[in-house]
């Protein structure tokens, strides 16, 4: 068995750290910061596991909708201006990927092994970790005005279908059941009994980090600064605490993998994608609103989610200079758009707000997979808006792959080495 730095504890390093050290393997777990912390995306996601998230988030025609979407100050996508410059190879790539049928259902195809049974892979390991009550298993709920707004989706349920993902139409008394605070303007709803999501999970991610280091995982906070290869060969992560000696080395960084892959042979078109929560906080008694499963509207396209500290709503895209302050403007909208769908948030409760950086990838593939220039070097980073459904899966080919198993999960879409062309100077 082999000595492995994980560099990252965020959902996906977590999960990596949990499944090698139950493999047999030595782990050394890199992070500067505290498992679960503010910092991470992990920290403020929209707490989902779906497997219904394998539509890309381009799609054919969207090119004649992102002018309006960018310019839109109420839309779920803004860019500020001054980011365009250094963005825009990225927007162009993120446009051809899925321009065509074809290419979408491509790209659904390369999502669909990783999201399937992400509910039931996550109740396992918040079992395994001890903390089983971190998970619920009650689906997910996609809430439209009427029927009429659901079949305009037509293309995006069609490529959840062909992945295998089921869903239940509920109209009338069948979506009250599921969402009796709703507003009434949303008459009907698809169910996919099959998602899940998380209660918390920042605790959840620091449960993972905890459980590893009772099985003897160990944990040093700082950052990887280098890979140290001899030979092609892994003999060492550099830290700012010092060297970790070591044979094989997982990058899980999110957005801070760029630096580190490109070392190990690869250059990754990586974006600081961001997105925004608010939290309409319990304050130790029940919110007005029960929502028993959680629920996406087709016009807000954010995620409504019921957590311990109260209903999350989570979602944007925003792109902004590196370093920029958040525009706590785009938490704001998130909590109007709930307040709309649950008008009994409408009184004085209390709200908390986050922001966070999604590493995306302009065609919406996590980069996964032994490294270009050093097979001592396994890539786990770029989940974009799937590395909460997406993290066990991820770690379990991490795992498969130092093992020298057979991959229950073909590493072929998310390889690195897709991106080589699109570097040519310029781009």
């Amino acid at each position: 068995m082999a000595r492995v730095a994980v560099i990252g504890a965020g959902i996906v390093g977590a999960c990596c750290a949990f499944t090698l050290i139950r493999d047999g393997h030595t782990v050394v777990l890199i992070d500067p910061a505290e498992p679960g912390g503010p910092h991470a995306a992990s920290h403020g996601n929209g707490a989902w596991f779906s497997p219904a998230s394998v539509v890309p988030m381009s799609v054919p025609g969207l090119w004649r909708q992102l002018p309006g979407m960018l310019l839109s100050r109420e839309g779920p996508v803004r860019l500020r201006a001054a980011a365009l410059p250094g963005l825009a190879p990225w927007l162009l790539r993120f446009l051809r990927a899925g321009a065509t049928p074809e290419r979408a259902s491509a790209i659904a195809a390369a999502l669909g092994p990783l999201l399937r049974g992400c509910a039931a892979r996550h109740a396992q390991l918040a079992q395994d970790a001890g903390v089983p009550a971190l998970v619920v298993r009650r689906g997910l709920l996609y809430a439209y005005p009427d029927r009429e707004a659901f079949e305009r989706e037509a293309f995006a349920w069609g490529l959840r279908r062909g992945q295998g993902v089921a869903w239940q139409v509920c109209e009338g008394e069948a979506l009250r059941m599921l969402a009796p605070s709703l507003a009434d303007a949303y008459r009907f709803g698809a169910h996919v009994p099959e998602g899940g999501h998380c209660t918390d999970p920042a605790a959840y991610v620091a449960a993972l980090v905890a459980a590893s280091e009772r099985s003897g995982a160990q944990r040093l906070r700082a950052a990887a600064l280098r890979l140290r290869l001899h030979a092609g060969r892994l003999a060492a992560v550099q830290t700012t605490q010092g060297e970790v000696v070591c044979d094989a080395a997982v990058i899980a960084a999110g957005i801070n993998a760029v630096d580190l892959a490109r070392q190990a042979g690869d250059r990754v078109p990586l974006a600081a994608e961001r997105g925004y929560h608010a939290v309409f906080e319990m304050q130790g008694v029940a919110l007005p609103v029960p929502v028993p499963v959680p629920v996406m509207p087709s016009d807000g396209r954010m995620a409504n989610t019921p957590t311990r500290q109260g209903l999350r709503v989570a979602g944007q895209v925003e792109f902004a200079p590196p370093g920029a302050a958040p525009d706590w403007r785009r938490a704001d909208l998130l909590v109007r758009q709930a307040r709309r769908l649950w008008p009994a948030l409408a009184g004085d409760v209390a709200v908390s707000r986050w922001m966070g950086q999604r590493p995306s990838t302009p065609d919406g593939l996590p980069v996964l997979g032994r490294a270009s220039g050093c097979p001592d070097v396994l890539h786990a980073f770029g989940h974009g808006h799937v590395g909460m459904a997406a993290a066990p899966a991820s770690a379990q080919l991490m795992a498969d792959l130092l093992a020298g198993r057979t991959p229950g999960l073909d590493p072929g879409p998310y390889r690195a080495a897709r991106f080589a062309r699109a570097h040519s100077p310029g781009l």
